[in-house]
Order: structure tokens, then sequence, then C-alpha cells
């Protein structure tokens, strides 16, 4: 069981938050205030944005401290939540990609137990890189990330501190390649459609997924 707390603030504050030392079993939702665009701790190079184009449509550039590509948050559009596993918890593992596989498991039966009819797999392997995937996120597949009907529906990353993990998760309602693809000087050119094509579900649904993921 975890408990819900839910946010409305910036992603900036939101990946900010730390994992309390007496952290408990919690489920963090945050319903992102503003547009953003969420590099991995790795992404540091600047001239990899157009910085510009971000200023222009209003869009925070925030690093997160996990891993992984580049994730574009745009509220309305994306369910973002935070999965808080303390050491020893259900879940809790050495081996990294384990919780990640773990809560894979558990968010595609919350999918089905919400109703969601088409095919949900859970990659268990190793990652699936693609010529993008380094720069952008949902272009590739981590262990435990969730696919809909082949296509990457759910992300992870993960934060670990000696008394708990964070595992960073987000799916998409809605999703726009070509404002991803503008972001970034390297895709200058590219057909958007080039791109791994990435699975959305309803926003209605949204609150039976978390509330079930909850409850498991």
């Amino acid at each position: 069981m975890f408990e819900r707390l839910d946010f409305r603030e910036p992603a900036a504050r939101f990946h900010a938050r730390a994992i309390p030392d007496d952290a408990t079993a919690q489920i963090w939702v945050n319903h992102v205030a503003g547009p953003a665009l969420v590099l991995g701790s790795t992404q540091r190079d600047p001239s990899m944005i157009d910085v510009d184009e971000c200023a222009r449509r209003g869009i925070d550039i925030v690093r997160r401290r996990s891993g992984g590509g580049a994730v574009l948050l745009t509220p309305s559009e994306v369910t973002w939540f935070d999965v808080i596993i303390p050491s020893g918890a259900p879940g809790w593992a050495q081996d990294v990609h384990a919780p990640m596989v773990w809560l894979g498991e558990r968010f595609a039966a919350a999918c089905h137990g919400a109703g969601v009819t088409q095919a949900v797999t859970v990659n268990d392997n190793s990652m699936v890189r693609t010529e993008w995937s380094t720069l952008i996120c949902f272009d590739g597949i981590g262990p435990g990330e969730v696919l809909l009907d082949g296509r990457k529906l759910l992300g992870i990353s993960q934060r670990r501190t000696r008394t708990a993990l964070r595992l960073q998760c987000c799916w998409y309602h809605q999703v726009d390649p070509a404002a991803l693809v503008a972001l970034f000087p390297a895709l200058d050119g590219i057909d958007p459609a080039a791109l791994s094509p990435i699975a959305t579900l309803p926003t209605q649904i949204s609150d039976d997924i978390l509330q079930r993921l909850c409850s498991s």
C-alpha cells in the first residue's frame, strides 16, 4: 500500500524534493504547473538544446538527478508520478533494474484493472537503444518500462539514497513529436515520424490507474 501525495508545482521544484531519511511508501503525483524540458543527469552540453526556442514557448529547462534522455512535460498532456520505496519494503532490491521491473508489472496490472484493452507488456530485459534514445528518453526502452501495443507508454528513471529509492515515471495523454524535435538542433531536418512512436492513454483513467497502484 502506498500513500498518495499530490503536488502542483514547477518541474524544477518537484525534482528538487529530497527523499526523506524516514521515507515511507508513497506515490507523489505532480500536476505540472508549467511546460518543462527535463534533461537526464548526464545531458550537460548546453548546445544540445535550442534555448531560444524553449524561451519562445515558455518551456523551463530542468535537469533531473536520474539518468536517461530528455522528456518534454506539458500541463494536461502528461501524468507524472514518483514512487518512493523505503529500504526493505516490497519492491526494494539492491539490483538496480529489479525495482523498475517490479513497478512496471504493477503498472501493467493497474492498466488492465482500469479497463485498458490493448496489449500491455513490460520490458524485463536490457536497454533497447535507437539512434536517438540517448537524446530522447521515449525513443528507447529501459528495464521495467511499459509498452502498449508495442509502443512505449511508461518511462521510468531512478534515484537512490541510503534509506530509499525514488522511481520517477510519466506517461502521455497526447503527444506531438514535432514539438519535441524543434527543441534539439541535432534533430533539425528530421521527420518527427522517424522517432519511435509513443503510446498514449486518456486523461480520464489516470486517477483509476494511480489509485490501483496505491493499493497494490
